[in-house]
């Protein structure tokens, strides 16, 4: 138990020591950035899945 004790500590330690942290406005335009790409990326997915799904339909419906 001790050596979990130990382990949250040195974490807290590290964090608050030797981890650089963004600014609130970089942060912002990061989590900005992540959720633009991440919806680009969700419809790009959905658009390469409906096209094959559509090719495989009229490939089925020919046998």
């Amino acid at each position: 138990m001790a050596g979990l004790a130990n382990y949250v500590k040195e974490s807290f330690n590290e964090l608050k020591n030797n981890v650089s942290w963004p600014t609130w406005p970089e942060a912002q335009r990061l989590t900005i950035l992540v959720a633009v790409f991440s919806i680009i990326f969700s419809l790009a997915i959905w658009g390469i899945d409906t096209v094959f799904s559509r090719v495989i339909k009229a490939y089925f419906n020919l046998m």
